[in-house]
């Protein structure tokens, strides 16, 4: 099998973009991970690509050329980018292909998500009951692991508070303006512990990488970043996530727990040895609980870990150094791939006021969706 090298990344600005729309902003960027590759259109065999609420993403070829290409359309709730990102370095792996693409892009209305039960093989009255809002689902679940783990919900805060600061420094970012621990704490409320810093917005944006096999990565001659491995797992037995309309008594893992287990064995590394690392944060919550559902930390010790300042960008672990999805926004489609790319950036050392110290080498994302998928991917310079 072949190693899988990204040697190509393109993004349009995360937020709100009046006048065009999701696919227009897909092809965006693809056209800058095209110019970043130093390769055209043609050039590319394959792509697997989504979006939630913009569209087919095998559509926009209509506008990038009619070349025939193989172009297999991904949905996967918020983990349609990373599992476009695992399809597309399979199709790689596999020998089949040299040189391909994964993108993702979205463009959601304003407010929250509306999640139709019956999607989710849930019956009417459990959205009847407004347990279908994400928000409402995220407090109780948050509200339960602090209890359980001796967090403050300053800990909250303070996630929130490195979100803002790490998106000010971010030209894709759509908050780019700090915000103080104190405002935040005194925050309205939308659901308890979480108040209207500690959530993600539903957002815009789109995000393309290209991948080649190592042949062909070294004759383009670009930055050699390594895909060690990109897992997608869903969840086991006992699990408590998105959606589930209980709680069981016997607590099994999470989709992340394997997701992470997987992919730190198939890398042949360990937590250990991650420079730089993007969790998936739809609210402050996730982040904490990620944290330590990943193995960078023992469940509990998260808010010893903001306080020393160790998940900052200069830290022991920087985490979410683009803001994550608090800063950014969330466009389905799009948001595991700004995390790659997030990395993509980080490891070739361009990343300007966030670029992490000390020549980082290795880098970790992981992005969780609904009813409880989870993809890892692990990158190496």
């Amino acid at each position: 099998m072949s190693d899988v090298c990204i040697v190509g990344a393109g993004i349009h600005p995360f937020g709100r973009t009046e006048g065009r729309d999701g696919m227009d902003q897909g092809v965006y960027a693809v056209k800058q991970a095209l110019a970043d590759t130093g390769i055209k259109w043609e050039d590319v065999e394959f792509a697997f690509g989504g979006s939630s609420a913009s569209g087919a993403a095998d559509t926009m070829v209509s506008q990038l050329g009619l070349t025939g290409i193989q172009f297999i359309n991904v949905s996967n709730g918020c983990a349609t980018g990373g599992s476009a990102l695992n399809a597309a370095a399979s199709a790689i792996k596999s020998g089949e292909y040299e040189m391909g693409m994964a993108v993702g892009f979205d463009k959601h209305p304003r407010g929250a998500f509306n999640a139709d039960p019956a999607a989710y093989g849930l019956p009417n009255w459990y959205g009847e009951a407004g347990y279908m809002l994400t928000t409402q689902f995220f407090g109780a679940k948050i509200m339960r692991y602090l209890h359980e783990n001796g967090l403050s919900t300053e800990a909250l805060g303070r996630v929130s508070e490195k979100a803002f600061r790490n998106g000010a420094k971010t030209d894709h970012a759509w908050r780019r303006s700090e915000v103080d621990l104190e405002t935040i704490m005194n925050a309205p409320m939308i659901s308890d512990p979480l108040n209207k810093y500690m959530f993600c917005s539903p957002a815009e944006g789109a995000v393309a990488l290209i991948l080649a096999s190592e042949k062909k990565a070294k004759e383009l001659g670009g930055p050699m970043i390594r895909l060690k491995t990109s897992v997608m797992r869903t969840r086991p037995p006992g699990s408590f996530e998105v959606f589930a309309a209980s709680i069981d008594n016997e607590r099994g893992g999470t989709a992340t727990e394997l997701a992470a287990k997987a992919a730190f064995e198939q890398a042949g590394m360990g937590p250990e040895d991650i420079d730089v690392a993007q969790l998936q944060d739809t609210e402050a919550g996730a982040e904490i609980m990620h944290m330590a559902e990943n193995g960078f930390c023992a469940h509990g010790d998260q808010e010893k870990w903001l306080i020393e300042g160790r998940t900052e960008i200069n830290g022991a672990l920087p985490v979410n150094t683009d803001g994550g999805c608090l800063a950014c926004g969330e466009p389905i489609g799009a948001s595991g791939l700004r995390q790659v790319y997030e990395n993509v950036v980080q490891l070739r050392g361009t990343a300007g006021e966030r670029q992490v110290p000390g020549d980082p080498k290795t880098a970790y994302t992981q992005v969780y969706g609904a009813p409880g998928v989870s993809a890892v991917t692990i990158l190496q310079r």
